[in-house]
């Protein structure tokens, strides 16, 4: 199966400065093809990326000496093209917006190839086509891959790639765990286990309002407001950091130590729009929570099974299986007026996410 991995680059001032200057390659590329494509579509064409492509390499290029400078790669260019194609395709199957041109400092990245050949990474030295040698902090798989994406968050850099790897056989010591994600804790296991919720967002969300006060105060285009602008994004980074640890370390005990999971196929974009429960629900990732779960699974062979989104966990008595008509969110015990079963209202929920999987 293929596996990606994402990890911090240790560069040079020099280095970050030739990084930078793929960004701008690839932002003006992109934003070239998203203006060029609307043109024609307005003017009666039907524009597509390998149209913009021949035309931007054949007429364009050739004029442009910055973007062919030395140690720049020019494979950023095709790339740049196919994330617009890529992004036009999601529009009109209905997945996402009409693309939009991009920004100076969001969303920084491009990505490079070495002309089909495959590239070895391993260590904590990669080579890059072109670019040249780069350092890593943390050791990566010596493997090789196709291609490499470099992104820039703050003013720190990413290295990602996708390489393959073989499933690990790990042992089950849990046959069918059903979980319960919420708000109050992260995770509730049938087994008992709970792990809490970290509330990143929550518990700095003081300190990103007084840094964001900070940032708006400063001067536009100002060396101060710069500052400012770095210290607030990695502040963010440091709350969804936090966020992604605690995700992490919850699916990867859930897969390797149970053979059959059971979760509920939430529908999170329709509890965000509970205005009163959006910042919180957010905060926990529920999402990323099941994205995380459904390759980890397959990665440590274990089995992960949807439970509806109407499926009444919470409201139906594991004791006697008796249903409640409600239940509001305030009552975190459960107490069965039929059979006088007492439960904590996550556990309750689990358990009955587990007989699901034996059912």
């Amino acid at each position: 199966m293929l596996l990606s991995i994402k990890t911090k680059l240790k560069l040079t001032p020099e280095q970050k400065t030739v990084m930078s200057k793929h960004v701008g390659i690839a932002r003006f590329t992109y934003n070239w093809g998203l203006a060029t494509w609307k043109n024609l579509y307005q003017d009666g064409y039907k524009p597509n990326k390998f149209l913009l492509k021949k035309f931007f390499n054949n007429e364009v290029k050739t004029a442009l000496e910055w973007i062919k400078e030395k140690g720049i790669c020019q494979k950023i260019t095709q790339y740049a093209f196919d994330q617009l194609g890529a992004a036009y395709d999601r529009f009109f199957k209905g997945l996402g917006g009409c693309p939009k041109f991009k920004r100076k400092g969001q969303n920084d990245s491009f990505t490079i190839d070495a002309g089909g050949k495959p590239i070895p990474v391993g260590g904590l030295r990669t080579k890059l086509p072109t670019i040249g040698w780069v350092k890593t902090y943390e050791g990566l798989p010596h493997t090789t891959t196709t291609k490499l994406t470099i992104s820039r968050i703050a003013d720190d850099w990413y290295i990602a790639f996708a390489y393959e790897v073989k499933t690990e056989v790990t042992p089950k010591y849990v046959e069918v765990v059903g979980v319960d994600i919420g708000v109050k804790e992260l995770a509730t296991l049938s087994t008992g286990v709970v792990f809490p919720n970290p509330k990143a967002y929550k518990k700095n969300i003081q300190k990103l309002k007084r840094l964001s006060k900070v940032h708006a105060r400063k001067v536009k285009g100002s060396n101060n407001r710069y500052k400012s602008k770095i210290k607030l994004a990695l502040h963010h980074a440091k709350v969804s950091n936090i966020r992604k640890d605690s995700l992490h370390k919850i699916t990867n005990h859930l897969c390797k130590n149970h053979a059959v999971i059971v979760i509920e196929d939430l529908n999170v974009s329709g509890m965000m729009q509970n205005h009163k429960l959006a910042q919180s629900i957010a905060d926990c990732g529920f999402y990323e929570f099941k994205r995380q779960l459904e390759y980890k699974s397959k990665k440590f062979v274990s089995k992960l099974v949807l439970a509806d989104k109407w499926y009444p966990s919470s409201k139906t008595c594991s004791n006697c299986g008796c249903k409640k008509e409600s239940l509001l969110l305030s009552e975190r015990v459960y107490s069965c007026e039929h059979c006088g079963h007492v439960m904590d209202r996550d556990l309750n929920a689990a358990i009955n996410l587990s007989r699901l999987a034996k059912a």
